[in-house]
């Protein structure tokens, strides 16, 4: 079996709830394929994060993806997604139930945590979307 394919996603929102966005990487061995990043609207913190992450998994589906690795810094919807913490929230329950579909459709999908300061351009890429109020 190959390695992975990298992915990288991030979503935020300023003054929770605010203006949100969300910012994914995909990455190819060395290479970045997809940097992108997209304004949702006015929404949580929360929200925002599984919205970077749908949104990263949708993107890797266009791609034909096989095997990928995610990256997130939330540590809420890396151990919801991993089933470590309960989804009890109407709303998110729906995102997470979502995500999970689109992570079963991959022949291979783990989530890990990561700190902050390693998931940098994706955060960047959300926060120049919420900035422009369109996609980048």
């Amino acid at each position: 079996m190959s390695e992975p394919t990298i992915i990288y996603c991030d979503g935020g929102a300023r003054h929770n709830p605010g203006p949100a966005g969300v910012g994914i990487v995909i990455l190819h061995g060395d290479g970045e394929v997809i940097g992108a990043g997209t304004y949702i609207g006015k929404t949580t913190n929360n929200v925002a994060e599984y919205c970077g992450f749908i949104w990263a998994l949708e993107n890797a589906q266009i791609l034909h993806e096989t095997h990928i690795k995610v990256h997130a810094d939330s540590q809420l919807i890396v151990n919801q997604l991993n089933g470590s913490y309960k989804c009890k929230d109407a709303k998110l329950k729906r995102l997470c139930d979502y995500a999970k579909t689109l992570m079963e459709s991959f022949a291979g999908c783990t989530v890990v945590h990561v700190p902050r300061a390693e998931n940098e351009r994706a955060d960047e890429l959300a926060n120049q979307a919420i900035d422009a109020k369109t996609v980048v």
